[in-house]
């Protein structure tokens, strides 16, 4: 387990509710490793024109997710037997650990999943060498 085992909890308490409806926000997948928390978040058809990331007032992740499917005209001549695809919009803000440089966060879309990258500030250890003096 990492150093830093409170992260992982703030997305569990969030994920683990039990929801009775149908589910719309987004799956969201979170790892740790020694120098950085990557989020991804799965959307059918994402497009990273449809999504907005940035860092709150109170210093928290926030996501968007504005799915802009058109329905045209010419789309009305199908008629779906059953449809699970979700184009609502999503929004979520994360609150993020004290070792998470939010100078350095990343972002990008591919194949559906939105990765965001979120780098661990590197802590320097100083060592301290000094002469003490017996008394």
């Amino acid at each position: 387990m990492f150093k830093n085992s409170w992260f992982p909890t703030v997305f569990d308490d969030f994920f683990n509710t039990e929801m009775t409806t149908q589910r719309t926000a987004p799956a969201v997948n979170v790892k740790e490793d020694e120098n950085t928390y990557t989020m991804e978040v799965a959307s059918p058809g994402l497009k990273k024109e449809f999504c907005r990331i940035n860092i709150n007032e109170d210093g928290n992740l926030n996501v968007a997710i504005e799915n802009k499917f058109e329905h045209k005209e010419e789309n009305k001549k199908e008629h779906y037997l059953r449809r699970e695809f979700s184009y609502t919009n999503y929004q979520q803000a994360y609150t993020l650990p004290e070792d998470v440089d939010k100078t350095g966060i990343t972002a990008k879309v591919e194949d559906g999943i939105l990765t965001i990258v979120l780098p661990k500030i590197k802590k320097e250890e100083t060592k301290v060498t000094r002469h003490i003096e017996i008394a």
